[in-house]
């Protein structure tokens, strides 16, 4: 579908110059994932065996996107309807499942150890046995294992193109020593997919049934979307065989799901848990999510923080990101009053985009 904006002409303008230049930056990768494997998805630069997918994949769309600001949809393009992969998104929809948990008892302190609910699941070992929960939805984990036949060594010495450079480097899936649990900040995938298990084991419902509806269908999200597993992850609990999704689609499987679909949980993230006159979701875990990791001031409950403007230069330092590779991106500014979704985007040219739309919006008349 061609460019559409409903905004005064000046704004208008300003915002067709930058989703112009977003669809003329589309992703890289080959919209079809069997064309050349090579130039789609994240799993070829793990060591083998584990540089192959698990789980299943879909072609993608256009580069496509949608704007709402001060609560009205101002601009969409490419295909805002479709439902695509959204890869590491999923974390952060993984945090509000966790917050889910909290609002519902099962978790009574976020900074107790997972092990004091969940023996016997992976978090029983000296290292393991101090690991909370806050420790894994801020990535501090340090967990030491193997979930679903992937070590968590696989993705040690990652680094990604929006994290602070820092002094630590090494080869992607080396053996780097391990650190006291919440001691050292490392994005790993392995781990996240040990917090899904574990959410999994505390809700003893399949995710994406709880996600459905707690979440999903009191914002009013449609039903064209999904989140799949890999096909070895599944664990009977109560005697019933359940799969354990991923927090996106490094190996496979994660969230398919539209840019419109995702705009409805931007919003929900923008107006601390609310929607539609309800609390979906409580205000004090979102503020929790949108909080800086002490160690990590970059990053919070599985988002992407802006703080010290280290993630996106170019942006406000009040922005707040769910990133997935290849790339899509959800922006979530309260100070703008924007929810910004951004699918197939060239990750090089991000910075530069998001300057633009940010530019435009502080020119912007009072609503």
């Amino acid at each position: 579908m061609p460019v559409q904006i409903d905004a005064e002409p000046a704004l208008g303008e300003r915002l067709a110059v930058a989703i112009d230049d977003a669809i003329a930056h589309e992703s890289k990768w080959s919209r079809e994932p069997s064309v050349d494997g090579s130039t789609w998805g994240v799993h070829g630069a793990d060591p083998p065996p584990w540089n192959r997918l698990l789980g299943p994949v879909s072609a993608r769309g256009p580069a496509s996107g949608a704007i709402v600001h001060r609560g009205w949809q101002i601009a969409q393009w490419g295909e805002p309807s479709r439902a695509d992969l959204t890869f590491s998104v999923a974390k952060t929809y993984l945090a509000l499942l966790a917050g889910i948990a909290v609002d519902r008892g099962l978790i009574d302190d976020p900074d107790e150890p997972v092990r004091a609910r969940l023996p016997g699941i992976g978090f029983d070992s000296p290292h393991n046995a101090p690991i909370r929960w806050t420790h894994l939805l801020q990535q501090t984990s340090e967990w030491e294992g193997s979930c679903f036949g992937l070590p968590d060594q696989v993705d040690r010495w990652r680094r990604l193109s929006f994290q602070p450079a820092g002094a630590d480097a090494g080869p992607k899936g080396g053996a780097r020593p391990l650190h006291e649990p919440g001691s050292y900040w490392e994005y790993n995938d392995v781990r996240i997919n040990q917090l899904s298990l574990a959410l999994l084991h505390l809700f003893r419902k399949p995710l994406p049934e709880v996600f459905r509806e707690a979440i999903m269908q009191p914002i009013g999200v449609s039903d064209d979307w999904s989140w799949c597993g890999y096909d070895q992850a599944w664990v009977e609990i109560d005697g019933q065989p359940m799969q354990s999704v991923p927090g996106g689609t490094h190996w496979g499987g994660g969230v398919t799901i539209s840019s419109l679909d995702q705009i409805r949980l931007g919003t929900l993230l923008l107006n601390r848990g609310a929607s539609h006159g309800k609390q979906v979701i409580s205000a004090q875990w979102i503020d929790r999510m949108f909080a800086p990791c002490p160690i990590a001031p970059f990053y919070g409950m599985l988002v992407w923080l802006n703080r010290t403007r280290q993630v996106f230069p170019s942006a406000p330092a009040s922005s707040v990101f769910a990133i997935g590779a290849g790339s899509s991106f959800t922006w979530i500014d309260r100070e703008l009053d924007l929810v910004l979704v951004a699918r197939w985007l060239e990750a090089d040219h991000a910075d530069r985009f998001f300057g633009r739309v940010s530019q435009a919006l502080s020119q912007a008349g009072p609503g």
